[in-house]
């Protein structure tokens, strides 16, 4: 494979996999564009150049074939309007009749959109027939949809068989994805913090051991950190946790010590009578949550000790809030975490975040142009840090 702008699309029909899952209201208007705005750029290099595009997604999880609700017909009007007007064209189907005829009428600068891949149940299976078909609608395969790189479905993985090494390349979206996270991973200057929240331990301890291998500081917080002061003899009143995680804490405790990795924990949290935005609150010391309370946030002087250590650092991954930031009044040590990593950054370190809570974070409170980089993959995102080979990627780079 090649790098995309090293790439020549003149004459070439461009088949994309790109990922316009995108959440439609009852009226099957757009409600959060962003995953198709993100992949213009891609579609737009290609049709400058004087090709051709052909676009196939999945829209939700249809469960019995072709429905209206999972139309891609839906998004085709906005679709062209943010191409600057461009006439999209639609096929019924993603591969048959239609989509064939289509696909070898298109001119150079002219764009097609295919429907719903998941109304075939070929895709989730990873059917080499069917990616066979879908292969034959073009001369170059792009992959553009990181949501979907974990998934060996049809459309993201078994298809770049059928294109030599040569005709088959990653999209900018894909191509920005795997560089920042290889940075990360791979390359990361140190000291390297990785931020971790989220509700549970069992969610990230995949992400955590693997971080173990490469960090040198581990933020820990959000709900999962409760779980990290009962298994150390602390009282967390009602806070949430999983006793089972128990050992599992203590044992990532013991093995970051093992190998010099720096764990912080928060030393205060702002606890709540009520898990509710309008509940009492005050701030106790961690381990010194009284019955009836529960953590819903990081205090404030965690939250000063976590930008230090952010603050110091020349690679920083965030994934997982610190509290429930959704709550007004929770969501202080989330946003604190989001100045630190945008200031840390503008300071000269490469900044990753990742996940979906951690990305809505930096979108809601303004931070998402003052990091290094946005994950657009949730699942994905995580599953490569879990040190997991993800088949959307292997299939190009194979």
């Amino acid at each position: 494979m090649s790098l995309f702008n090293n790439f020549s699309f003149a004459g070439k029909k461009a088949l994309i996999r790109v990922d316009f899952n995108v959440p439609l209201n009852d009226a099957f208007e757009i409600t959060d564009d962003n995953r198709m705005r993100a992949t213009i750029p891609t579609i737009t290099k290609i049709l400058k150049e004087g090709g051709s595009v052909i676009l196939m997604s999945h829209l939700g999880r249809p469960k019995d074939g072709p429905t209206e609700k999972y139309s891609l017909k839906h998004i085709v009007k906005h679709l062209s309007e943010l191409l600057g007007g461009i006439n999209v064209q639609f096929a019924n189907d993603c591969i048959g009749a239609e989509a064939t005829d289509k696909a070898a009428a298109l001119k150079a600068g002219e764009v097609l959109l295919l429907e719903n891949l998941r109304f075939y149940k070929e895709e989730e299976k990873g059917d080499i027939a069917f990616a066979e078909k879908l292969s034959k609608l073009g001369d170059v395969y792009v992959n553009d949809a990181f949501g979907t790189a974990h998934r060996a479905h049809a459309s993201t993985a078994i298809i770049a068989q059928f294109f030599s090494k040569e005709n088959r390349t990653f999209g900018l979206v894909m191509e920005g994805e795997v560089m920042s996270a290889e940075k990360v991973m791979h390359a990361a200057q140190k000291p390297f913090t990785a931020i971790i929240g989220g509700a549970k331990v069992s969610d990230k301890i995949l992400i955590i051991e693997n971080l173990l291998e490469r960090a040198t500081d581990i933020i820990i917080g959000g709900g999962m950190a409760y779980t990290f002061f009962k298994a150390q003899g602390g009282k967390i009143g009602k806070s949430i946790h999983e006793d089972d995680r128990m050992p599992l804490a203590l044992e990532i405790l013991a093995k970051a010590k093992a190998k010099g990795v720096n764990i912080h924990l928060p030393v205060d949290n702002v606890v709540a009578d009520d898990f509710s935005n309008s509940a009492n609150t005050k701030t106790c010391a961690s381990g010194e949550i009284p019955d009836g309370w529960e953590g819903l946030d990081v205090g404030e002087k965690s939250r000063e000790d976590f930008a230090k250590v952010i603050l110091a650092s020349k690679t920083i991954l965030w994934n997982g809030p610190m509290g429930v930031f959704e709550m007004e009044n929770f969501q202080a040590g989330t946003k604190a975490i989001a100045v630190a990593v945008a200031e840390a950054t503008q300071n000269g370190a490469f900044s990753l975040v990742g996940g979906g809570d951690s990305v809505s974070a930096v979108n809601q409170f303004g931070f998402n142009d003052k990091v290094s980089y946005v994950s657009t993959g949730g699942g994905a995102m995580l599953e490569y840090f879990e040190g997991k080979i993800l088949p959307g990627i292997a299939a190009i780079k194979g």
